[in-house]
């Protein structure tokens, strides 16, 4: 089984987002038992709160269902446990990094990375912005979703 772990500051905006594009794309797919989908956050702020709100919106407007998502803060165990550590932009990237031993470093990488856009590198943080910043999440996680996907796909042979 790959495991694939969304990581953002407080794990109720955009990693939970991540989270349920990329099960929606894997259920899709025909792969829910191949992969596994989870999300954290660096920062304890929301652990055990649902997602956002203006998150659950917009993923509802485009038929993914977060509800069932709960927020949890990254732990030490993740970074043995899961093939795929995907931050959402630097500064989780760096945190990430920081956390880890050095022999993890190399499944820790930015999700835009798949982004088939090079010049996108970050997933902008919505918190503070309007319903738009949220939809431009929802976008910029859909299209990476599919590169990862085709990623896992090719690297796992699955």
């Amino acid at each position: 089984m790959v495991k694939v772990l969304f990581v953002c500051m407080g794990n109720i905006c955009r990693s939970p987002t991540a989270h349920g594009v990329f099960r929606e794309q894997v259920k899709r797919a025909g792969l829910g038992k191949q992969i596994e989908i989870d999300s954290a956050g660096t920062g304890p702020w929301h652990v055990g709160k649902a997602p956002d709100s203006r998150a659950r919106s917009v993923a509802k407007g485009r038929g993914i269902k977060l509800d069932d998502l709960r927020a949890r803060q990254v732990c030490d165990n993740d970074y043995q446990y899961y093939d795929y550590i995907l931050a959402m932009d630097n500064s989780n990237l760096n945190d990430l990094k920081a956390q880890a031993s050095a022999h993890h470093h190399d499944k820790i990488r930015l999700f835009l990375d798949y982004h088939p856009d090079p010049a996108k590198q970050e997933v902008p943080d919505p918190y503070y912005g309007g319903q738009a910043g949220f939809e431009h999440v929802f976008d910029l996680v859909e299209d990476a979703g599919e590169k990862l996907l085709e990623e896992i796909r090719r690297s796992h042979q699955i």
